[in-house]
């Protein structure tokens, strides 16, 4: 394929801010959109802070939809994608009369709406259970409110790779345009913070208590968190046609699942997963300038990642942080938050931090994690890493324009 695509709008709705000017600067400022969780009950947790969206407002974004018929996630999703395409300069009608479509990525979809039935089943039984929270049950809801949103009558796919889904769907989206099967693509991931998942991470003994610190010598895990990540992909040749601003190319893409383990990182598995990527993008290792990690902050995910950075860019790697010490784990939606951040740091020449660092680990020795202060850089090639439970590996190339 030698179609090119480029992302020409971007649609953050996170905990550190909504739409590109606040999320930029939030990002730039190494800003922690983390706090005390209101989503559930916390006692008995010793882990009680996540990056919620305190500051959401779904009818302050959404143009079509009806707020109380659609689940959290679903409004994150369809937020985002508004954000996106008034980023983007595109007249949204237009995405009605053209071949149009959306992939969005998420772990836990609307298992909100299921908490709650199961909850009000318990109370009342289930006489009283609330049948438009079974309506929002199913994950394909979340791509289905980004198309009912805009109202776009092209694919509307939601992708369940959890945290590495966000770089499925940037692919897929990428695949669809270069080989001319649609005309414009919104991709991204949407995930909100959850009971299950939070008790689900601290029965791994993967949460921390207070501040995430990937890389640091004291990291302790991760903090959930949740939000909407949003892209308006369209070809090269359109985004020049219409005058768009470009703020970077998707040069390619590469994916894997070993199948390991169901929650180890395998370092040999994702270092094959990296290398497929520069071998569809078409790229040298050499060229890439920055790498935003997946950057967990638990013990094992940063001890694979450095290994396996090591083995693929040799002993010391081009500077790699993770924004996960500023957002929380936003889960399907966190890989789709990486690939914002790239294109701000594209975009505006500098690299965003890895917050809440004190020093790093002597076992990953020879990494530079951008230690909480942004970088100004000529920032041109991005390597934007995701992974997930089960091996689902997902690793997608961005690179300035000109």
């Amino acid at each position: 394929m030698t179609t090119r695509v480029v992302i020409t709008g971007l649609g953050p709705v996170s905990s550190i801010g909504i739409g590109v000017e606040d999320f930029c600067q939030g990002i730039r400022g190494g800003r922690s959109g983390i706090s005390a969780i209101d989503a559930f009950d916390t006692t008995g947790f010793p882990a009680t802070m996540a990056g919620e969206v305190n500051d959401f407002v779904p009818a302050s974004y959404l143009s079509t939809l009806d707020e109380n018929e659609w689940g959290r996630a679903s409004l994150f999703a369809a937020a985002a994608a508004r954000l996106a395409v008034a980023d983007a300069g595109i007249a949204p009608e237009l995405l009605s009369t053209h071949r149009a479509g959306s992939v969005m990525g998420t772990t836990g979809g609307e298992t909100r709406s299921i908490e709650l039935i199961a909850e009000s089943a318990l109370a009342d039984g289930p006489a009283d259970i609330d049948p438009a929270l079974i309506r929002n049950v199913p994950s394909a809801r979340i791509s289905e409110a980004v198309n009912t949103e805009l109202g776009m009558t092209g694919e509307a796919l939601t992708i369940a790779t959890a945290c590495s889904a966000s770089n499925y769907a940037v692919g897929y989206a990428y695949d669809q345009l270069a080989s001319g099967e649609a005309d414009y693509m919104i991709a991204g991931g949407a995930d909100s913070v959850l009971r299950w998942a939070h008790a689900g991470f601290y029965r791994l003994g993967a949460l921390t208590e207070k501040a995430c610190s990937p890389f640091d010598v004291d990291r302790s895990g991760i903090i959930t968190g949740e939000g909407g990540a949003a892209l308006f992909l369209e070809t090269l040749d359109s985004a020049t046609e219409r005058g768009a601003h470009i703020y970077a190319e998707v040069l390619g893409y590469g994916v894997n699942c070993d199948a390991i383990h169901m929650v180890a990182p395998d370092s040999a598995s994702i270092a094959a997963c990296a290398r497929v990527a520069h071998e569809n993008a078409g790229i040298d290792a050499a060229d890439v300038d920055y790498i935003c990690a997946h950057g967990t902050g638990t013990p094992a995910n940063d001890a694979a990642e450095t290994a396996a950075m090591k083995s693929v860019f040799g002993s010391t790697p081009p500077p790699m942080s993770s924004i996960k010490s500023m957002l929380g784990h936003t889960m399907g939606a966190a890989s789709g938050f990486g690939v914002i951040a790239s294109c701000l740091g594209i975009d505006n020449g500098f690299m965003p931090p890895t917050i809440n660092f004190t020093e790093l680990d002597p076992a990953l020795d020879g990494i530079d994690p951008i230690p909480n202060n942004a970088r100004s850089a000529d920032v041109r090639l991005v390597q934007n890493n995701g992974f997930a439970f089960g091996g689902n590996n997902a690793i997608v190339m961005l690179a300035k324009v000109g």
